[in-house]
Formats: C-alpha cells, structure tokens, sequence
C-alpha cells in the first residue's frame, strides 16, 4: 500500500513553493491597475490554503518513501500543481477550468500549445505567470531526470544513473548538491540570456518573459506573432539559447567544475543532436533556397530557427513551415517525435534512444553474418545491459500507441486526420504546435472541443513523465500489498 501522509506532505511543500511564485505576478499586477492583482491573491491565499492543509494531515516524525510512492507522488504533483496553478487563468481571463487546465498543462510541462489569444494586449501578470510555469516546469523536469526517472527505470533512463540518483541515506546530500549545481546552472542561461535579448531589442519584461521559456524549451510568448514579433539578431540568439536548453544540464555542471567544454563536445548524445540539427537545417535551407527563391541567409535563420524549436520541442513560432511543400513537412513529422537530449528540458522520444536502436541494430546484422560472434553492446563508453534495452524498447513501443490512442479518439470527435495525429504528436513529444488549418504553427487549440483538450493533456503530462511512469499507475498490482 502507498504511504498517504508522506505524499500529502511532499505535495503541501511542492504547493508552498508554488504560491510563493505566484507572488512576481501578483505584485506585477498590484502596480499596474486592472491587472488582475486581486485574481492573483485569491489564487494565492487558496494555493497557501490547500498547502497548508496538506501540511498538516502529512506531517510524521518518521517520513519515508519507498518506490511505489515516488511513482504516485510524482504525478500526483503534476498534476495537483496544474489545478492550483488555473486559477488565475480562471480568475483574470474568464476562460472555463478545460481551457485554463489545458494551458497550464501546456505550460507546466513546457509544450507550448495555447488556446489564449490576444497576447499583445493581455494583463502582463497573466503574460508572467504563463513564462513562469514554464520555466518552473523546466527545472522540475531536468532535476526529476537526473534523480528520479533512473532510479525508477523508466524508458532506459538508468543508462545515466549517477551517484546522483542514488537515492540511499548516504549519498542524500550529493542528490542536493546536484540538484543545487543544476538550479544554478538553469538561472545562469536564463539571465545571459534575459540580457542577449535586451541587445536583440526587446524590452526587459519582453525579455525576461522569452528568457523563461527559451531555456525552458516551452515556447510561450507575449506576441500572438511569436518570434516572427522580434528582429532577426533576437531569432538567432532565440536559436542558440533553444540548443543549450536541449542539452544535458549535468554536463554544464561538469563543464563548469572542470573548467573544460571536453564532457560536451566528447558526449556521444550531444554529438547526436548537433549532427542531426546541422543535417536537418542545411537540407531545409537547402530546399527554400531552391523551391522558395529565399536568400541564402534568410534561408539558414528561418530553417535553423525551426528545425531547433521543433528539435528541442520548444515551439516557437517563425513563419508557417508546412506552408513550404511536402517534402519539409514529412521532415518535420518525424522532427516532432524526435526530441533532444535526455536530461535536458526537450520532450519526445530523445536523441540517446535512436542512438541505441542504431547500435542494437548493427550488433543483429553482425550477429547474421557471424552467428557465434559475442558482441557486447556499448553507449558513451559504458555497457548497455538487457535490462535498459528492454526499458527502451517498452518506452518507445507504449510511447508511438500512446500517439495512436490519442489521435484515434481525437478523430472521433470528427477532428480531420492531420489534426488528430499531429495533435496526438506534438502533445505526447510536448512540442506546442502541430499541423493543419486549426492548430499549425499559426494556429491555435482554442477551437477544439473540450473532450479534445482533456485528451491532450493527458498526453502532455504522458510525454513529459516519460509515459511509463504513470501507466504503471494503472496496473492493478501496484495497488495491492
């Protein structure tokens, strides 16, 4: 049986946490009249309520959480932290608990789809907070990554086990320690980047906002024209600041302890990505120079803007690429599901995974030529046992028919066919946009029916809690003795 106090008070302390960040917010809108600054104490006196509550029925002298509560609390948590954190989008913009459930679902799990519109003349309170979910939501990910998912096994996440993701009584204070190394790694990209942004022209509140949510990898905006809103030079640090978002957090602490960038540039995933990005820009560069007559540079800034957001599933929006033929949008179909890499705040399926497939599949076709060869398997060095491939093989197979699940009870709401898979894609890998007339790079999620909003936001939270974490939620031997 689960332990119901220690969750109770695990989720006031995370309930705690996130009132006081709806404080920023809250006193952006108190010096700015018809803000909403009384919406946002209300939702902050009922965030510290509920947290208090908790508190108080959890409290014991002796906490303890074995695996099975850390399955159950870690969803629990997202999706407690979602319904506390609709508030203020009920309160101020008057919008139904679906559509304010869908998108701070959106923004907590960094994807980026939205159902609000109007971003240039919203309150900037609301405009804070959406930025703040995402980045708030891009930490809680990354350190959730590195010290909880490998210790859980889920989808091969073990291949980067650590002494950090020991969770035993005596290495406790280096699983702090990291998480501390990487909170302050997170905060240091963010400000250079709220300060490349600044020299790109934005004003500050405009760039503290597209900060958040570029090294989160989220894509929110305060433009309904996204990116296309600023000049080019802030579209190319948009590009840079993507990448190092889609990179492994733990090795910016190891570069920074070192003093040395060999851990990036040696790291077989972070090679990976860089390969494929360049690959992937330079074709689609390629092509609208060819096709579309786009001039070489433009080509390269619009084609590597998206081919990263996409990538990185950040889901900034810079002109409309399935506008630009058939064969760039296959492309950015299989980009979708791709993802970055695994400990960074990207969703999908994750750079290291088809890395592995790749090495399983040269060992089967050597092991047809030389049927008694021993071929030992190895990634970055280190040797990849049965135990992970299994965990990969099960993640990828439950993660593609999580997508078909969901884009067949999309269909069924008669949502046409583009729309129902690339909804179900861009949910489940947390990218934001999708494809079609209604909720492509220029579209929006407002015109779905509500069904069609729950559904992805179960797909969200699937995606970014590595899915299997909370199917095995569903299983009936996880709830017995």
């Amino acid at each position: 049986m689960v332990n119901i106090r220690p969750i109770l008070f695990v989720l006031g302390l995370v309930l705690s946490k996130l009132a006081l960040f709806m404080y920023p917010p809250t006193i952006l809108a108190l010096f700015n009249p018809g803000s909403g600054f009384v919406e946002f104490a209300k939702a902050v006196a009922i965030t510290h309520l509920a947290s208090f509550i908790c508190l108080s029925f959890g409290r014991s002298a002796h906490f303890r959480l074995n695996v099975r509560d850390v399955f159950l609390v870690t969803t629990l948590v997202w999706v407690v932290c979602t319904v506390f954190a609709a508030l203020p989008f009920v309160f101020i913009n008057h919008i139904s608990f679906t559509d304010a459930f869908f998108e701070t679902m959106s923004g907590i799990t960094t994807t980026g789809s939205t159902v609000l519109s109007g971003l240039d003349d919203m309150s900037h309170s609301i405009l804070l907070w959406r930025s703040l979910l995402q980045w708030l939501g891009g930490i809680g990910f990354i350190v959730m990554g590195v010290a909880i998912l490998p210790m859980l096994n889920v989808g091969g996440m073990r291949l980067f086990q650590t002494e950090s993701s020991d969770w035993s009584d005596k290495s406790d204070p280096r699983v702090k320690n990291v998480a501390k190394s990487i909170v302050v790694v997170y905060a240091s990209l963010t400000l250079a980047c709220i300060i490349a942004y600044m020299f790109a022209g934005m004003n500050l509140f405009e760039a503290i906002n597209h900060a958040f949510t570029t090294i989160s990898t989220g894509g929110y905006s305060t433009s309904d024209g996204s990116m296309n809103h600023f000049s080019h030079s802030a579209q190319w640090l948009s590009t840079l600041f993507m990448f190092l978002g889609g990179l492994p957090f733990l090795l910016f602490v190891a570069v920074v302890k070192k003093k040395s960038f060999a851990a990036l540039a040696k790291d077989a995933q972070v090679l990976g990505f860089f390969k494929l990005f360049m690959a992937a820009s330079l074709a689609i560069a390629a092509w609208l120079v060819l096709h579309d007559h786009y001039h070489v540079m433009d080509a390269l800034r619009v084609s590597m803007f998206n081919v990263v957001s996409v990538l990185t599933t950040t889901g900034f929006g810079l002109e409309d690429f399935t506008a630009w033929g058939t064969l760039t949008t296959v492309l950015f179909a299989f980009l979708l599901m791709m993802g970055a890499c695994s400990g960074s705040t990207a969703g999908g399926i994750k750079v290291f995974r088809f890395q592995i497939a790749n090495t399983l599949l040269k060992i089967q076709m050597m092991k047809l030529i030389h049927p008694s060869g021993v071929f030992v398997q190895r990634y970055n060095k280190r040797t990849v046992n049965d135990e992970i491939i299994r965990s990969v093989v099960a993640f990828s197979l439950t993660f593609f028919a999580t997508i078909l699940i969901i884009a067949a009870g999309l269909s069924a709401l008669d949502l046409d066919a583009v729309t129902s898979l690339s909804g179900a894609i861009t949910a489940v890998a947390n990218v934001g946009p999708g494809m079609g007339s209604i909720i492509g790079p220029t579209g929006n999620f407002a015109p779905l029916p509500d069904a069609a909003k729950w559904m992805l936001s179960f797909g969200m939270l699937l995606g970014r809690l590595e899915i299997l974490t909370i199917l095995v939620l569903f299983l009936p031997a996880f709830w017995k003795r």
